[in-house]
């Protein structure tokens, strides 16, 4: 196998991990920002469930 031909298939493996590496890092930001949504739900839901909770508590404690 000739230099070149060694050289040019190390050059044209690199390009092919920087576009993988490059895709890669798109999803994980893509992965990044629908975990941040749903921890936003989440906390949202768990804080409107306390909320009511308390409420609910709060109305059977006066009610008695």
């Amino acid at each position: 196998m000739s230099k070149n031909t060694a050289l040019q298939k190390i050059e044209s493996h690199e390009k092919l991990c920087r576009i993988m590496q490059k895709q890669t890092h798109e999803k994980i930001n893509k992965l990044e920002v629908q975990i941040d949504r749903i921890e936003k739900i989440l906390l949202t839901c768990a804080g409107a469930l306390l909320i009511g909770m308390g409420g609910v508590i709060t109305a059977l404690v006066f009610n008695t």
